[in-house]
């Protein structure tokens, strides 16, 4: 068994990063090995810079020179020059703490928001008639939401409403929105 863990989103699950990562760091004492992708680009509002790392525990140091001698062989023919400006804005905001305290209030400001969101996205469909039961809607945590619906209900939203997810009904939460129908407006963002 080898776990890659893909963690783009640490810190939008409760607002604190070191938090979001214990099951990670409850994975690394079960394994001898695993591999972790790690994106900053979304925590850092780095979008398009490509932001990010990957770190791989290793059961020892001789297989940590050997992982290192072929991730070497591998990235030389991608770039020779990786971006640096996004890798230099986090270098600089975690290598200060003052700069780190606001980020991380930051983070668990834009968390506490998308946790507030589901929960209106919720409110709202109740007080628009909806007889489903949404809960799992507010049992989710992190960006992106599963709506629970089907691939054609899905495709009739797209087509007769012009509102678009994913086939499979998972959508960005943060930036949903229902029509009000007293007011012909947006009232959910």
């Amino acid at each position: 068994l080898f776990p890659l863990v893909d963690m783009a989103y640490q810190g939008f699950a409760s607002g604190d990063p070191t938090r979001d990562a214990y099951g990670l760091r409850l994975l690394a004492q079960e394994v001898e090995a695993l591999a972790l992708c790690q994106s900053f680009a979304k925590s850092f509002g780095l979008y398009g810079q490509r932001t990010g790392a990957v770190h791989f525990l290793c059961a020892d140091a001789g297989e940590a020179e050997r992982v290192l001698s072929q991730l070497k062989i591998l990235i030389r023919p991608m770039y020779s020059n990786p971006p640096l400006f996004g890798a230099r804005v986090v270098d600089t905001v975690l290598g200060d703490g003052e700069l780190t305290a606001q980020w991380r209030d930051d983070l668990k400001a834009m968390a506490d928001r998308m946790n507030g969101v589901r929960g209106e996205l919720v409110q709202q469909l109740a007080a628009a008639g909806s007889v489903r039961d949404w809960s799992h809607i507010n049992n989710q945590i992190g960006m992106m939401a599963y709506t629970g619906l089907s691939k054609e209900q899905v495709a009739k939203l797209k087509a007769e409403f012009h509102v678009y997810m994913t086939d499979d009904g998972e959508t960005f939460r943060p930036v949903l929105t229902l029509p009000s129908s007293s007011q012909g407006q947006y009232s959910f963002m």
